[in-house]
């Protein structure tokens, strides 16, 4: 198994209509491709002041090429604007 963990963070100078846009259109695309979904959630407690991120993703795929072959996808490619523009975002994949 192969783990796409990603966290957001919400800037109130930004567009959040269009992340919301992006959560709706990335969901076929990632089960195009195998992944499940473990975690999607804004209901996070904090145990530091220094990571305190809005919002936490934790997607599961069978294999890396899986996950690789989502995120490269013309599909995915086509909406990850929408997430640039109205976030900032770091992730990682764990294996």
């Amino acid at each position: 198994m192969v783990y796409f963990v990603a966290t957001t963070y919400f800037d109130n100078s930004k567009d959040k209509k269009a992340y919301l846009d992006y959560i709706k259109m990335v969901k076929p695309i990632v089960n195009k491709y195998h992944g499940r979904y473990i975690v999607r959630s804004e209901k996070i407690t904090p145990l530091s002041t220094e990571w305190k991120p809005n919002r936490v993703i934790i997607i599961e795929f069978d294999t890396r090429e899986q996950l690789e072959q989502c995120f490269s996808s013309k599909e995915y490619r086509n909406i990850a604007l929408l997430r640039e523009t109205s976030v900032d975002s770091k992730a990682i994949i764990i294996e």
